[in-house]
């Protein structure tokens, strides 16, 4: 089921399934902002993670001697969540941990996000707590595509993602299986700091780095609208397919996936989330539309 909230600026759906965005449309200008579903091109529009970021080996982890199974970005993006608040402006989606949860994480949790209007602003918050009596790993993030290009009669390789915050980037390599292979090499950016959009720049998958600061700008030399994206995570991925789909994704991680070659210990990955009993993780990332004079 999908639920809608709205202001003055902008119109947001978001559906149970997965609490996926379906769509954040701007009143003003009418831009739709959200990639909207193509099987041929990406049958997701804006997938939420938890409680792993991408790939397991052999889909497994460990934890206290246990093996668990678990699909690619975790559990969340493939179950109903629950529509717990409503108003004009916000909406809530939850789920709690159950035996279905469990067989694939051992822990009691809740997971909520919330999607908040402010203004031209679209704020997505999540929470997790802990409820269980040991100490809870986990990745999360988020998995937008944002449609591109954002008018038409203009090309893919009319845009660009710049990264203002950017401090020595490192992109951290990947195995073409998609597994981290346990190197990091300096992500070489222009002085404007833009990468130029391509379906070619994504043949190795996804760019995923540190060090990328908390901001990103989609925008095009074309037109002054452009979309602010930040992120309060400490990872960043950029990725789309390399045919002709017309998105971009800018995936805020907290989280990274397995190394090629072992079953990961959960308790051992220290790129995970540790949250110990009764304690709320909170993250955060936004979309703003700004229009440059």
């Amino acid at each position: 089921m999908q639920y809608t909230i709205e202001n003055e600026f902008l119109t947001v759906t978001a559906e149970t399934f997965g609490a996926q965005l379906v769509s954040a449309k701007s009143k003003e200008t009418g831009t739709e902002y959200i990639w909207q579903r193509d099987p041929d091109g990406w049958h997701d529009s804006a997938p939420n993670l938890f409680p792993y970021i991408a790939r397991l080996t052999e889909g497994k982890y460990t934890f206290e001697g246990k093996t668990y199974e678990m699909k690619i970005h975790g559990f969340v993006k493939y179950t109903e969540l629950s529509l717990t608040q409503q108003t004009e402006g916000s909406m809530t989606f939850a789920l709690e941990a159950s035996n279905e949860t469990k067989a694939q994480f051992p822990w009691d949790f809740l997971y909520q996000i919330t999607y908040t209007l402010e203004q031209r602003r679209l704020k997505v918050t999540v929470q997790v707590t802990n409820r269980d009596t040991k100490t809870m790993y986990f990745g999360e993030g988020g998995h937008p595509g944002f449609a591109v290009p954002m008018r038409k009669g203009l090309a893919y390789e009319d845009y660009y993602v710049e990264l203002p915050q950017a401090q020595n980037p490192q992109r951290i390599g990947f195995t073409p299986a998609c597994f981290r292979d346990g190197t990091k090499a300096p992500l070489e950016l222009p002085e404007n700091k833009r990468i130029r959009l391509s379906h070619s720049l994504f043949a190795d998958d996804a760019i995923v780095m540190e060090n990328a600061g908390h901001q990103a700008v989609i925008g095009s030399d074309q037109h002054a609208e452009k979309l602010i994206i930040t992120w309060t995570h400490p990872y960043l991925g950029i990725w789309s397919r390399t045919w002709e789909a017309d998105y971009v994704c800018i995936e805020p991680w907290g989280g990274l996936p397995a190394m090629d070659g072992g079953i990961t210990d959960f308790a051992k990955q220290p790129e995970l989330n540790r949250l110990e009993p009764g304690e709320t993780y909170t993250s955060e990332w936004s979309m703003c539309a700004v229009t440059e004079a």
